[in-house]
């Protein structure tokens, strides 16, 4: 079944909602019901609930800056890199579904950090995994969705063109 560009923008902006409504409405609620560093287990020390406002990127990355340069990199540039990323998915048709899934999960999940970062001032993080092989410092679900994305952007560009050039054959 051949999907008109009109029902390809739809899904895909659908998407990008889902994933920063998914993310607010959880930061929504952790703001409301969690202390700051309550500590919540959830799973005993596996997985763990619990609330920081990190006024930083990833791992707190540039809470120091000043508020100008705080402004430039963490809210001027990633908007501009996801317009950009939104523009692509939107005018390129030839990407993958994995890339476009991929693109949108990451575009959903940049615009829900940025959007606490500019309301807030910080960005909202309550959970902590510890898996025994994987063990993660604190992120929320936009940090999941733009992880998400950047698995199947990556599957999509290691393992589609095998697929792309199979067909050329």
């Amino acid at each position: 079944m051949k999907i008109t560009k009109k029902i390809r923008v739809i899904l895909i902006l659908s998407l990008i909602f889902l994933n920063i409504g998914c993310d607010q409405i959880s930061k929504n609620v952790v703001r409301k019901t969690i202390e700051p560093y309550e500590r919540i287990e959830v799973f005993k020390d596996s997985f763990v609930l619990t609330k920081v406002e990190n006024t930083g990127a990833a791992y707190s990355l540039g809470s120091d800056l000043g508020p100008i340069l705080k402004i430039l990199l963490l809210q001027i540039l990633p908007i501009i890199v996801l317009l950009f990323l939104l523009r692509q998915i939107l005018i390129k048709t030839d990407y993958s579904k994995e890339t476009n899934i991929g693109f949108a999960f990451i575009i959903g999940g940049g615009i829900g950090n940025l959007f606490d970062r500019i309301m807030y001032g910080s960005v909202t993080d309550f959970m902590i995994l510890d898996l025994v092989v994987i063990k993660t410092e604190i992120f929320n679900l936009a940090d999941v969705s733009i992880m998400i994305g950047a698995i199947l952007v990556l599957y999509s560009s290691f393992f589609g063109k095998k697929e792309a050039l199979e067909t050329i054959k």
